[in-house]
């Protein structure tokens, strides 16, 4: 069964797949999955909020959304050297890319100093650089690209006709020109979605469609299952299937064999064996850390304990090498200290 990497799915074909029984699906998926990744080892992320809350988009879902009391406190920029602080102890803890995210509906310009600075520092420490910042100019895109920045992160987050019952501040269209600019640039795309919203079967179908039918197939797809937050519109659904969660794993690496598909948010209500059948259907990278922005994930070591259990291993970023650590990391830290920057970040 070799894979064909295909870029004209039909909505009927992906719905097909979801309606394969269970043993099939994931016997299906794995069998893709084993030409083109080791199934035995996971490719080890870590999720920072560098800018925290008073979002002035309406996504239904989020904490951070300024029109929403979640009780959330309001952060302001964090200084490029704690930034570089948080990704030392990541590389330390095992991770191989870190992933910065700001809560804005697109970087203002007075921004992009700071984020450079940022990205050029962890590049520095020998990790991958992940940033999720909202919508990106053309220009915005080069420049974040020639400071290194290796993937850039922007979900479309559901189907192009469930869209428009979660966000109504920026368009289906809007996600795919953020898209289109981070791919021009010569970045990574990372883009996926969120299943549990209230969609139906077709929407996540949908979704799948509009990620597999790019031009490119994104390079990392997090499929992200709702956390439920009080004051957020979204805070009463209902729990979501789990095996419908494990059958949208499986048909994401179906439709995208080469793309790395990411355990997101979601994972503190996944146990051990949800998560084992979702690494078996074709998870292949998660979030390891207690925070993803702002809401919870699991503990460092329990995502071990469970790698162990299953003798899965964190995949290494190819010419990663522990030993850069600290001297390199030392020099990256104490060089954004004497940087002007250092001193006056933190106004957005």
């Amino acid at each position: 069964m070799q894979a064909v990497i295909r870029h004209d799915w039909t909505l009927d074909e992906i719905q097909a797949l979801f309606k394969l029984p269970f043993n099939d699906l994931l016997y299906k998926a794995q069998s893709i999955h084993r030409q083109f990744f080791n199934p035995n080892e996971v490719q080890v992320s870590t999720l920072l909020s560098i800018k925290t809350g008073a979002c002035p988009e309406d996504c239904k879902y989020c904490p951070q959304s300024a029109r929403y009391d979640t009780g959330l406190d309001k952060e302001k920029l964090m200084e490029v050297q704690q930034v570089l602080e948080k990704a030392k102890l990541a590389r330390k803890n095992g991770s191989t890319r870190f992933c910065m995210g700001a809560a804005w509906r697109n970087p203002k310009d007075r921004d992009i100093p700071y984020i450079v600075e940022m990205i050029k520092g962890v590049r520095e420490m020998g990790m991958e650089t992940c940033m999720t910042l909202g919508m990106l100019s053309r220009e915005q895109a080069i420049t974040l690209k020639e400071a290194g920045l290796d993937y850039y992160n922007h979900n479309l987050d559901t189907s192009p006709e469930y869209y428009g019952e979660i966000i109504t501040t920026r368009t289906f269209k809007d996600r795919l020109d953020t898209l289109e600019n981070v791919r021009a640039s010569g970045m990574k795309v990372c883009s996926g979605g969120i299943v549990g919203m209230g969609e139906k079967s077709q929407d996540r179908a949908g979704l799948l469609k509009s990620l597999a039918n790019l031009d490119e197939h994104p390079d990392s797809v997090p499929i992200n299952m709702l956390v439920r937050v009080e004051g957020t519109p979204l805070a009463d659904n209902q729990d979501f299937d789990h095996f419908e969660f494990i059958r949208t794993i499986a048909v994401a690496r179906i439709l995208m064999p080469k793309s790395h598909v990411r355990l997101s948010a979601g994972r503190t209500e996944m146990n051990d064996e949800m998560q084992a059948l979702c690494f078996f259907a074709g998870a292949n990278s998660i979030f390891y850390g207690e925070k993803l922005l702002t809401t919870d994930n699991p503990e460092g070591n329990k995502d071990m304990e469970l790698f162990a259990k299953l003798g899965i291993q964190p995949e290494q970023r190819q010419g990663y090498s522990d030993d850069i650590t600290e001297a390199a990391i030392k020099e990256a830290v104490a060089e954004s200290e004497t940087s002007p920057l250092f001193y006056d970040a933190a106004a957005s």
